[in-house]
C-alpha cells in the first residue's frame, strides 16, 4: 500500500504552536462540512472555507480530503481511551457495574456525531498510519481488560486473555454499529442487553 499511503500522509507536521492549531481547525471544519454536506459533497474548498483559511494553506497541511478523514478517524481512535478503569470497584457482587462501564464508556465515545461515526466508518481509506493506531488502541483497551478480569473475583472464564478480546470486540462492533445509524432500539436498552450478555458470560451462567 506504499502509493496510497503517501496519498494519505499529511503534508506538513505541525511543529510550532501556531500550526498545530491550524491543523486542528482544518480537521475541526472538515468534521462540521462532511456532517452537513456528506462526504462526496465535502471539498477541500468548503473545509478551507469553513476553517477560513486558503485553500492553498490547507494543502500545506493535507494532499486531499481522504487524507483528511483519515486523520479524524485516527484522532477518534486516539481519543477513545479508557480512563475509568482504575476507579472501578472489583470487589465481589459489582462484575455486572464493571461491565456497565465498559459499555457505557463505549456508547458516550462514539455518541457526539453519529453521521461523522458513519461517514468515517464507510468512507475512510486505509493507510498504515491508521491501522498502526487501531492495532494501538485494541492493545491498550484488551490489556485494561485483561487486567479487570484477571482481578475480579466473580470472573469464571477458561481464559482471560480471549475472553478479553472477545469482550472488547463484542462492545465495539455492536457499539459502532449502533451509534452511526440509530435505529428503534433506544441506547439504554441496547446498553442493558449488552451488559447482560456480557456479564452472563463472564459468570459463566
Amino acid at each position: 500500500m506504499p502509493s496510497a499511503d503517501r496519498r494519505l500522509q499529511p503534508r506538513r507536521k505541525p511543529r510550532q504552536v501556531r500550526a498545530e492549531l491550524t491543523r486542528e481547525r482544518i480537521l475541526t471544519a472538515a468534521a462540521h462540512v462532511f456532517t452537513e454536506y456528506g462526504y462526496a459533497a465535502g471539498t477541500t474548498n468548503r473545509i478551507a472555507e469553513r476553517a477560513r483559511i486558503s485553500i492553498g494553506s490547507l494543502y500545506q497541511y493535507f494532499p486531499n480530503k481522504d487524507a483528511i478523514l483519515a486523520q479524524l478517524l485516527i484522532r477518534h481512535i486516539d481519543r477513545g481511551r479508557w480512563t475509568e478503569a482504575e476507579r472501578l470497584d472489583l470487589s465481589p457482587g459489582t462484575l455486572r457495574e464493571t461491565v456497565r462501564a465498559m459499555v457505557r464508556d463505549a456508547i458516550d465515545s462514539h455518541s457526539e456525531d453519529p453521521q461523522l461515526l458513519r461517514i468515517m466508518i464507510e468512507e475512510a481509506p486505509q493507510s498504515r498510519e491508521l491501522l498502526d493506531a487501531i492495532d494501538r488502541h485494541g492493545r491498550v483497551r484488551t490489556a485494561q481488560i485483561r487486567d479487570l478480569l484477571s482481578r475480579h473475583p466473580d470472573v469464571r472464564v477458561g481464559d482471560v486473555g480471549t475472553a478479553a478480546d472477545l469482550i472488547l470486540l463484542t462492545i465495539e462492533i455492536n457499539t459502532h454499529k449502533l451509534m452511526a445509524a440509530p435505529g428503534a432500539t433506544p441506547v439504554e436498552t441496547f446498553a442493558t442487553e449488552l451488559v447482560d450478555m456480557v456479564t452472563r458470560y463472564l459468570r459463566g451462567d
